[in-house]
C-alpha cells in the first residue's frame, strides 16, 4: 500500500498506528492570471482554491462558494481524499499556515498562523517576494513550533505552483526543466516555457540565491523551506505532503543548506506523494529527489480508483489530476492506521452523492 520513490521503507513504518499533526500551508501567487497556466480549481475563482480547500478539509463544508472546486473537465478537488482519511481515522490536529491568501476561510477552532503575507506576483513580471524576510519567518516558527502530535504532515495548496516550482528549481541551477508535474493531464508546455523563460531573463543579471528566489518563486515554498530547517533544531519529524512541488522545497532546502555552508540531518524528514505524480511520464519526482546532496525517504500511496464507479473520480486515473492538499501523505496515514483503499473510495463517494 505505501511503495518506495527512493530510501527505504523504515521511516514509514516507523510511523505506523502513530498520530500526525496536519499542517497546512496556503498561498496565492499572480502567476494564476496566466491565461491557461493552471487548472486547479474554478476558472475565475482559481485564487480560491486554498480557500476551498481548506474549508473541506476541515469542516466537510465549501463556505465561499456553493460547490466544491473542480477543474473545467469536473475534476474534484485531491482535499476529497484528506477529508475522506480524516473522517474515518481524524488527524489530532489540523492547523493552517496563511501565506497569503486572497479569501480567509470561514473557520471557527483551527488555529491558523497569520505571518501578515501578501500574495506573491506574477513570475513573468517579477513575484517581487521578500524572500530572506520569508525564509527567517519559516526558520523562527520551526525553531518555536511544538509539535502535538508524534509527527508533522505538512501540506500545501498552491495554484499554479508546480510552475513557480519549476521556474525555481532552474533558477537554482538545477537540470530540472522537464521534471516537475502539472496539474493538466495535457500539459500546457508553451505557456510554462514562455513564462518560466520570461521569469529567467529577469534574474539573470542576481547573484544572490534569495533575491533570485524572491523573483521567481512563490511564499510556500520559501516559508517551508525555512521551516524545515528550523525543525531540524528539534528533531521533529516531517512528511512532506506533496509531489514535484515539495520536492522543489527540498531542492530549496539544499541550495540554502550549500550557500550557507552548513548541512542538514535528514534522518527525520520524508516525503509522500501520490501514485499519479509517481508514475507520471511528463515528470520525474524521483529525478528530482536525487539532485539533493542529503539523504531522503520518500514514498508514494498505491491508491488509484480502479474500485470506483465514480465518472469524476474516474479522472485521476487518466492523468486529469494528479496531487494537492497533502492527498498522497494522508493516503499514507490512512493506510498506516488500518484503511483500506475501499472504504477510503466509499467516503470520498458519498461526498460527491
Amino acid at each position: 500500500m505505501i511503495k518506495n520513490i527512493i530510501g527505504n521503507i523504515d521511516f514509514a513504518e516507523s510511523l505506523r498506528g502513530k498520530k500526525a499533526t496536519f499542517l497546512i500551508a496556503l498561498s496565492t501567487t499572480r502567476t494564476i492570471q496566466i491565461d491557461g497556466i493552471t487548472q486547479a480549481g474554478i476558472p475565475g475563482l482559481i485564487h480560491l482554491t486554498p480557500t476551498l480547500d481548506i474549508e473541506f478539509v476541515c469542516s466537510g463544508e465549501i463556505r465561499c462558494l456553493d460547490n466544491i472546486a473542480q477543474t473545467p473537465k469536473g475534476v474534484p478537488t485531491p482535499a476529497l481524499m484528506t477529508r475522506a482519511v480524516h473522517i474515518l481515522n481524524p488527524y489530532s490536529n489540523i492547523e493552517i499556515l496563511d501565506l497569503g491568501m486572497d479569501t480567509k476561510p470561514k473557520l471557527e477552532y483551527f488555529e491558523c498562523y497569520d505571518f501578515e503575507m501578501k500574495p506573491s506576483g506574477s513570475i513573468d513580471n517579477g513575484a517581487d517576494i521578500e524572500a530572506m524576510d520569508i525564509f527567517q519567518k519559516g526558520v523562527e516558527f520551526g525553531k518555536n513550533y511544538k509539535c502535538k502530535d508524534d509527527y508533522i504532515i505538512l501540506a500545501e495548496s498552491v495554484p499554479a505552483g508546480t510552475t513557480t516550482a519549476t521556474a525555481t528549481g532552474q533558477a537554482l541551477g538545477y537540470d530540472c526543466k522537464d521534471k516537475f508535474s502539472s496539474s493538466f493531464k495535457n500539459v500546457p508546455n508553451d505557456i510554462k516555457e514562455i513564462t518560466i523563460a520570461k521569469a529567467l531573463e529577469n534574474i539573470k543579471d542576481k547573484k544572490d540565491l534569495f533575491e533570485r528566489v524572491g523573483q521567481v518563486a512563490d511564499n510556500m515554498l520559501i516559508f517551508n523551506a525555512g521551516f524545515i530547517l528550523g525543525c531540524s533544531y528539534n528533531q521533529t519529524k516531517i512528511v512532506l505532503a506533496g509531489g514535484t512541488q515539495m520536492a522543489a522545497v527540498l531542492l530549496l532546502v539544499n541550495s540554502i543548506v550549500n550557500y550557507m555552508g552548513g548541512k542538514l540531518d535528514s534522518k527525520n524528514l520524508a516525503l509522500c506523494t501520490t501514485k499519479w505524480v509517481a508514475e507520471d511520464k511528463n515528470s520525474d519526482i524521483k529525478g528530482l529527489l536525487e539532485m539533493l546532496d542529503f539523504n531522503i525517504n520518500a514514498y508514494y500511496a498505491d491508491f488509484d480508483f480502479s474500485l470506483s464507479t465514480h465518472p469524476a473520480l474516474k479522472l485521476y486515473d487518466q492523468g486529469e489530476a494528479k496531487e494537492g492538499v497533502g492527498a498522497g501523505a494522508s493516503l499514507m496515514y490512512g493506510f498506516l492506521n488500518g484503511l483500506s483503499k475501499d472504504k477510503i473510495i466509499k467516503q470520498m463517494e458519498e461526498f460527491l452523492g
